[in-house]
């Protein structure tokens, strides 16, 4: 494979389409759920994949049923995904983020809409 150049690198990182969405963590031994929002759903999900692999837990919420069920029995499931248009500021698409989740804590509060 051809070595790419710094300003390659950082023009590619520049470039990529950027994804966010809306994300549950799922506790299998207790059917708990926390809901998330991020602007990088694939990061978020290779950190998680890290965080069960090193069987740390990503959040202080979660310890008690991490520790008690351990890392395995959690799972990262994406719940909607939205990516980031050439026109939105990085504020902006932060802001579509929080409303999307919002819609969503609606959505699981009030199943029937």
């Amino acid at each position: 494979m051809e070595k790419l150049n710094k300003k390659e690198l950082r023009d590619n990182y520049k470039n990529r389409t950027v994804t966010g969405g809306i994300y549950c963590i799922k506790c299998n031994g207790n059917g708990q759920e926390w809901l998330r929002s991020t602007r990088d759903i694939i990061g978020n999900k290779n950190r998680f994949e890290f965080f069960v692999s090193t069987d740390s837990c990503p959040e202080p919420g979660m310890l008690k049923e991490w520790k008690l069920y351990g890392g395995k029995s959690f799972q990262l499931i994406i719940l909607e995904e939205m990516k980031k248009t050439d026109k939105q500021t990085e504020a902006e698409f932060a802001e579509d983020m929080a409303l999307l989740l919002e819609m969503w804590i609606e959505k699981q509060n009030n199943p029937n809409l």
